[in-house]
């Protein structure tokens, strides 16, 4: 699988601005699983999360034309819309929340003790297997898949060359899917 560059993720931006599918359909294969984590880490809903990665794409076949190349990371364009967009929707919550709490009553919308323990033991299952990568390798992870760190801002933290923190973060994910059982 190549690496995707910055210079491709502009390049996908420019032609979705030309409302280029293929392109568009790119950037999401791309760039998806990341604005996802964002998404997520935000809002600690995956259903919502799943909902505001729609909308953040929407935003993005519709605003293309917007982002120019002006020395900043598309990625941090990306990140900064979807990171919006899920601040968006949880202030949104809040506010239906209060008007609930305000009519009378609230359904309690928690997973039930089932799904609680499935989550829970998969979240072990996960920790587990990073806890098996080295320190710095495992906080790479965490800061790109759900911190929503760029590469970039990753390599100048760990002190490393771009191209090797992709390797770190490819290597990584193939061990963690191997832990994993997938």
């Amino acid at each position: 699988m190549a690496t995707t560059t910055r210079d491709d993720i502009e390049a996908m931006i420019a032609r979705t601005a030309q409302q280029d599918r293929d392109a568009f359909l790119a950037l999401y294969d791309a760039t998806s699983a990341k604005l996802f984590g964002v998404c997520l880490r935000v809002l600690d809903s995956r259903p919502d999360a799943e909902e505001v990665l729609q909308e953040v794409f929407v935003k993005v076949w519709r605003n293309a034309g917007r982002y120019s190349a002006n020395g900043l990371s598309p990625m941090t364009w990306l990140i900064t819309i979807a990171r919006n967009t899920a601040i968006d929707r949880l202030r949104a919550r809040k506010v239906v929340h209060e008007d609930a709490d305000a009519v009378g009553g609230l359904e309690d919308k928690a997973p039930g003790p089932e799904a609680q323990a499935i989550a829970a033991s998969q979240a072990r299952e996960i920790a587990r297997c990073l806890d098996e990568l080295d320190d710095d390798r495992a906080a790479a992870v965490r800061g790109a898949y759900l911190d929503g760190q760029s590469y970039q801002d990753l390599s100048d933290r760990f002190a490393v060359p771009l191209n090797t923190m992709r390797t770190w973060l490819r290597r990584s994910l193939i061990k963690l899917r191997e832990c994993l059982g997938g």
